[in-house]
């Protein structure tokens, strides 16, 4: 299950205002200080991908991880884009949410 709420429709739309429409991965970025993270790119979809068309934007997502994520619901709060699943995320360092040579 892939949902896209009101409120992610419409600054997706307004990000598009002025540019040409591309497709919308969603995917888990596993990189970075912060641990891994959903996150929203634009790409090209790929073999293996699922297809999801809502209010006129394409999104896709790598079927596996969809699989084992879902459901996922983008949505768009105060502070910016907000992606949830059934992941259980986390991250280990209570001063920066990281574990590593960062946290030190």
């Amino acid at each position: 299950m892939f949902t896209v709420t009101e409120a992610a429709q419409k600054e997706i739309a307004k990000f598009f205002e002025n540019r040409p429409v591309s497709t919308i991965r969603v995917f888990l970025n596993s990189g970075g200080c912060g641990g891994p993270q959903l996150a929203m790119a634009l790409d090209e979809p790929k073999d293996g991908d699922t297809h999801y068309t809502v209010a006129g934007m394409e999104y896709i997502v790598e079927t596996e991880f969809l699989n084992n994520a879902q459901p996922l619901v983008v949505d768009f709060k105060e502070t910016g884009f907000a992606i949830d699943s059934s992941l259980k995320l986390q991250s280990a360092c209570s001063s920066c949410g990281t574990q590593g040579s960062c946290c030190s």
